[in-house]
């Protein structure tokens, strides 16, 4: 038995021991998945938990995501195994600029896309998913949008509202360092190869892809379509994900890793659920605030299913 397999049978026994759930995001590193109780985007995660019994959350993911579990769940122990996971692109929002933001457009409802942190959701309107930006600002009476923090996401958004979009000036810099022109180069080495991209890419790779998605709509268009060849435009981990749940296709990555979902190891995972390292804490305020948010995105969602 290799390091990584004890580690596995450790980390197994510990998660029963407290009465664990262990949360996975769809970037983590592929051995991740097989400590996994849920796999999946971040907020989808944090739904599930929520509604287990579990007096431990362990979230490999990055910090906003371990924090959005801590707003769903705010009697349980939520652990984040390092606390170094953090988000560039939930960094590039802050709660002053926000502020400021908002005095200068009163009238416009604030969308706050899941990758943010507790403290900028706790003073949003409403949060949305990659998945439901569309549908969420097109529910809302206000005219203008303050969309943050995606401003590659607010522009896919823009073209399918009537609304105004006042973009926030952040990216994912895995997903925005994607280029164009070799995306082009790819497609023309396979042809016959359907494009899958997150709408967190530049527009000018979304014109080139066939279908756009988050994490979770990815694995469900490539069993539905005919496709046999797929090229990923997003995070290199989704492609070994979608290799495990759609092993009858084939998926060619076209990606960037990052850095931040890579760096929760195995070692981590035990060390945190043996110790309580890395605990998540919020305010009453800010988990209050924050839910309220992330209920009004999940209604809408209710209303639409």
């Amino acid at each position: 038995m290799n390091d990584n397999e004890k580690l596995i049978e450790l980390i197994l026994e510990l998660k029963k021991q407290r009465n664990a759930v262990i949360l996975v995001h769809n970037y983590q590193r592929p051995e991740m998945f097989r400590i996994a109780d849920y796999i999946g985007d971040s907020l989808g995660l944090s739904v599930a938990a929520a509604k287990t019994d579990a007096d431990v959350i362990l979230f490999c993911g990055v910090k906003f995501m371990a924090e959005t579990a801590k707003v769903l769940s705010p009697h349980k122990t939520v652990l984040l195994p390092n606390l170094d996971a953090g988000c560039s692109l939930a960094d590039m929002a802050d709660v002053k600029k926000l502020k400021e933001i908002k005095e200068k457009y009163p009238d416009a409802a604030v969308v706050s896309y899941v990758n943010t942190t507790a403290d900028v959701k706790a003073i949003s309107d409403i949060c949305c998913t990659s998945a439901n930006a569309v549908e969420v600002v097109n529910s809302l009476p206000n005219k203008k949008i303050i969309f943050l923090p995606d401003r590659n996401l607010g522009r896919y958004v823009q073209q399918h509202t009537d609304k105004e979009i006042i973009l926030w000036d952040g990216y994912c810099f895995v997903h925005d360092k994607l280029d164009a022109q070799t995306l082009m180069d790819f497609k023309q080495r396979y042809p016959d190869a359907k494009v899958i991209a997150h709408p967190e890419c530049k527009d000018e790779l979304l014109k080139l892809s066939d279908y756009i998605c988050g994490t979770g709509g990815m694995a469900k268009f490539a069993k539905s379509d005919g496709s046999k060849n797929f090229i990923v435009v997003t995070e290199c981990g989704m492609t070994d994900k979608l290799r495990q749940d759609v092993p009858e296709k084939n998926f060619l990555s076209f990606c960037n890793i990052c850095p931040y979902m890579k760096s929760t190891t195995l070692p981590l995972v035990a060390r945190s659920l043996v110790t309580n390292t890395n605990e998540i804490t919020l305010p009453e305020k800010i988990i209050r605030d924050a839910r309220k948010a992330i209920d009004r995105m999940l209604e809408i969602s209710k209303n639409a299913a």
